[in-house]
Formats: C-alpha cells, structure tokens, sequence
C-alpha cells in the first residue's frame, strides 16, 4: 500500500460478482461532505432494472470482445434465435472457477457454455476493461476533463479467496488498463463493514435502528453474494479503526446455488438432455425462465403457504414432446414423487409451497450451520451483532435459516440496500484503506530453507552435503507468520535471515510456502502449497553473505522485501503465485 498513487480525485469501484456485476465512484470532496454520496449505473435487462448486471460475457467468432452484462444475454439469445450462436464464445457465472484453488496457472482455460475454450485471463480482463471503459464514459459525463489517471481504482475481492486468485485479478485488471499503482483490491465483506458504518440500518426483529459502530463493539459480517457467502468479524477499535477477530472464513453457499436447485429441479422433470437442448436451441427462452426466477425467489419466505407459478417456454414442452411423444403434463401424471406437488398448465409451471422452499434448503443450511459453529468458538461467542449483507441476504428465506441457527440474543441488522454495500463500501475503502488496522492470517506462510543435518530426527531422503563438507537437511519449512496470527496492517513485518549454504553462490532464491498446518514442519507436506518465489543477485563479498527477507503482512495482499546485508541492495516484489 505504501506505493499507491496517492494524486486522486476520484475513487472507482468495480465489484466484480459471479451474478452481478457493477460500478460506482465518488469524488474526493463529496467523500468528505456525505462518504454515502456515491454514483452508480443502472442497468436494464428485459423487464429488470437494477443498479448491477449480469455477469454474462460474449466474444465473436475471433475470440474479440463483443457484449457484456445484460446486453450479452440479450444478443447471445438473438444469435441463437438465427441459428449464429455457436461459432461465438459466451461465459455466464465464470468467476467460481478461481475459488478455492492454490495452484493456479496463469494461462488456465474456461469453458464457455458450449464447451469451447478461452484463456481465463482474456475472459476477465475483457470484462473488468468493459466495466472500467463503461464508468469513465459516465464519470466524463459529471466531470467532463476526467482522465483515468485521476481515478483510484478498487476491485473486490471475497475475503475467503487466497493469494493467488487475488493476484490473478490483479494481473486481469492491468491487462485491462488499470494501472498496479492505482489499484486497490478491497475484502468484499470488509468493504460491506465500511458501508454500514455510514448506513441506516434496520433490526431483522424490528423497526427499530441500529449503529453498531462503537469502541469495542464486536460485530460479524455475513456476506451472502451470487457464488459465497463471506464472513468476517469485527471489533471496533478506538479512533474508529477495525480490528479483525477471526480470519475471514465462508463456502461456496451463494445465491446461485438455489438457481443451480432449480434447474435440476426441471432436468428431474424433463431430463437433463431436455434443458441442455433448450438451453442451445433456444436460448432466449432459456435466460427467460432464470430471469422470471431469479425475480420471484427473492419473494420466498418460510411462512408462504400457496403455490408458486412459473411461466414457462412453450419450446421446452415441444422439445419434450418431439423425443417422448407427449407432453410434460401427461408425463408428470407418472412420477409419483411429484404427484400433487407439481402440476404443469399450458404455459405454466405450478409448484407446492414445499417444493419451492426446498430449492434453498442446502445452500441456506450449508451457511447456517456454518455460522452456528463459527459462534461456537472463543473468539466468536460474545459478538453480538450480525450484519447480512450481499444480495442474497435479502432472502427472507435465509434470513430465518440464518435467525434460527445462532442465539436467539444476537441482533440480526440489514442495511437499506444490502446488495450494494459491497459496491458502495468498496468506493469508501478506496478513500481510506487504512481504517482496517489489523487482519487475521489464513494460512501459515513461511520460506523453504535448509538447516544442519540431524540423525535420528530428520529423513535421510532430505539429507544432502554442501560444499563446506557438512549434512544439510532440504525442504525445511521455515514459518514466519502463523494461521490465525494478528497481523497489524503496515506494522507485521517479519524478518528472518539467511545464509547461502554454497560458498561461490551467486544467486538466492526464496521459495515461499502457504500451509493450513499451523507448525507446517517440511515443504513437502501434505498441507502445505508453492506460492511462489524471489530470487536475489548475490554482489557482496566477504564472510558476511547473508539476505534478509521480510515478508509484509496484514494488506489484502502479500509483499516480500529481501535486503543483501553486505551491500544493503534491496529487492521488492509482490509474491508470484501463479504459474
């Protein structure tokens, strides 16, 4: 962070969802008069209006940019509508692919929904430059002499994804034009905490309003987006800065995973090759049936006791009908577990209370027992407020899961727009990232080393002999921060030395290691992972050879210095995590 370009007059935000998607900005004056005086597009697809799009993306038949959003569902249908689509590469959802993943190669593939193939780096970076190119367009409409250099940039990130997913955007956003020094990369749910700290606020058990933003109030925040569900809990520290009490943890439990329900749902109906087909064939009516969806399942709660009707296309009954010869209704009539619970009428899709409901049951139980657990530990129990944020917080259906797997004393808050506090929180952290004062690590990191040889103690598979004639043991995995260590931002510097084990070395290279291990004791273990490396030009002379290395921690990033004691020559860089 000490290298960002602090000449800004504006922040700009890119929260890049695996639903939806958007922007928003503000200027650095208005931050100081109202930080809620914020600016974002608003975007139109069919008969939705919102203040995101969907994370959708098509490319021509040369693999060039062509649509983005709603506007790439739009055209896809249309192509498809022509019989044109299947020489065109078109990704929805995509985002997931970088979740949970330690190696990462930088020229890794994605699958369009076709099955054809893309460079993932062109894919994202295709949709952060359109997103970017999109809001200086608007930002120029305001302040008609704007330049992009103006602008501090901030791209969200979940908190629960590792180093090298947050490394992959980065190097996407560059290749998009955002410049390293001007980007920031916001924590999704510690952007949403610095938006509820301005927020109206409403109690899920009430009317009444709630700020829980004094010193030392403890408070979690839980994040429910398109693909996670992301927490993080905070203690409010003196001054008004944050302190993080538990590493930022979470799962795959999003909002899509009730779309992904629904659609099995139909497959279980129809058949899987049935939907794939509509999906290829008829595309339009495809994105037609999941927009109806998505539109109607922020309205399911616990409590709903009547049917729920879909409109559904009458292609997917063609469809059904050409390979089966009948027609779904009649089909229907046959499987008994779906006797009284679902009916289909014409153009209609009828489902009992109890069906419906169940589309959410295993994303909602997934992340609330997940919560529960959490409360259960020591550093958790006595926080006794919950923030939902995130667009699928605005589930009523969730909220209960949610409601009823924590003690019925923790306050349940919900921000006025609950699906922008990312967004909005994100414009804020770009005005001042340093309000977060300390973090928590996710995994053990240290460096690969070498110490003396031990018989008895060490392998000898490890063992090897340097030039000095003495036994070394290899693959030593040499901690300098541990899983759930606090790590005070710009402060946690770790400095450890080392010496080249080869007289006449002219280079040292550092290997560096993340581990779910907390006392990680070889490289080579199980849990542990390469994160990457930094290698150092050897110039001193004399006995002295040694090169410290520094490891910073603490940022949402992780940076290494390396400093060759003899001559003081110092190397910087941010980790390689990609391969």
């Amino acid at each position: 962070m000490s290298t960002l370009n602090q000449n800004f007059l504006l922040v700009a935000a890119i929260d890049f969802g695996t639903a939806y998607s958007g922007y928003a900005f503000s200027s650095k004056e208005d931050f100081k008069t109202d930080p809620l005086k914020i600016s974002a597009n608003t975007w139109i697809g069919g008969t939705l209006m919102s203040l995101k799009t969907s994370t959708c993306v098509l490319f021509d038949k040369e693999k060039k940019f062509y649509k983005f959003g709603y506007d790439a569902e739009d055209a896809y249908a249309n192509l498809a509508l022509d019989d044109k689509h299947n020489d065109y590469f078109y990704f929805r959802r995509f985002k997931m692919e970088l979740f949970n993943k330690l190696k990462l190669k930088r020229r890794f593939m994605l699958e369009d929904v076709m099955g054809k193939k893309m460079l993932a780096m062109d894919v994202f970076s295709a949709c952060i430059k359109f997103l970017k190119d999109d809001l200086m367009t608007k930002v120029c409409l305001q302040l008609p002499d704007a330049d992009e250099t103006d602008i501090r940039w901030v791209l969200t990130v979940p908190a629960i994804w590792n180093d090298v997913s947050k490394q992959f955007m980065r190097e996407a956003a560059e290749k998009a034009g955002i410049a390293n020094e001007s980007l920031l990369m916001a924590l999704e749910p510690e952007a949403a905490s610095l938006c509820c700290r301005y927020s109206s606020m409403t109690s899920l058990k009430g009317s009444q309003k709630f700020m829980p933003f004094q010193p030392g109030t403890k408070y979690l925040i839980f994040d429910a987006g398109g693909g996670t569900v992301d927490i993080t809990v905070h203690e409010v520290l003196q001054g008004g800065g944050l302190k993080e009490l538990y590493a930022a943890n979470g799962g795959d439990w999003g909002g899509t995973y009730v779309d992904r329900a629904f659609r099995v749902l139909l497959a279980d109906i129809v058949g899987n090759d049935i939907i794939t087909e509509l999906e290829t064939t008829h595309t339009s009516d495809y994105i037609d049936i999941f927009r109806e969806f998505e539109t109607m399942k922020r309205k399911f709660s616990v409590s709903m006791a009547d049917k729920i009707t879909f409109k559904v296309p009458i292609a997917l009954n063609d469809l059904f009908k050409a390979k089966h010869g009948k027609d779904i209704k009649e089909h229907l009539r046959s499987l008994p577990k779906f006797q009284d619970k679902i009916t289909w009428i014409s153009d209609k899709l009828r489902m009992d209370a109890e069906v419906a409901k169940g589309l959410f049951k295993e994303a909602c139980t997934s992340a609330a027992s997940h919560l529960e657990a959490l409360f259960m530990r020591a550093e958790v129990k006595d926080v006794d407020t919950v923030l939902m944020v995130g667009g699928f917080s605005e589930s009523p259906m969730l909220q209960k899961y949610v409601q009823d797997a924590v003690p019925s004393s923790k306050k349940f808050i919900i921000p006025n727009e609950a699906g922008l506090a990312v967004l909005k929180g994100a414009v804020i952290f770009g005005h001042s990232p340093l309000v977060i004062k300390e973090r928590r690590s996710r995994y053990t990191y240290g460096v690969r080393s070498s110490i003396p040889f031990q018989v008895g103690k060490h392998p000898e598979s490890k063992k090897f002999r340097s030039d000095d004639g003495n036994d070394y043991c290899s693959d030593i995995f040499d901690v300098h921060v541990k899983i759930g260590q606090e790590l005070v931002v710009g402060d946690t510097n770790v400095v450890e030395k080392y010496t080249p084990v080869k007289t006449k070395q002219q280079q040292m290279t550092f290997r560096f290691y993340a581990s779910t291990d907390r006392d990680p004791t070889f490289t080579t273990d199980g849990n542990c992972t390469d994160i990457g490396q930094l290698t150092v030009d050897l110039a001193g002379s004399g006995t002295d050879r040694s090169v410290s290395v520094k490891m910073i921690f603490g940022d949402t990033e992780l940076h290494v210095e390396a400093v060759e004691t003899a001559t003081g020559k110092r190397s910087e860089c941010s980790l390689n995590f990609l391969v």
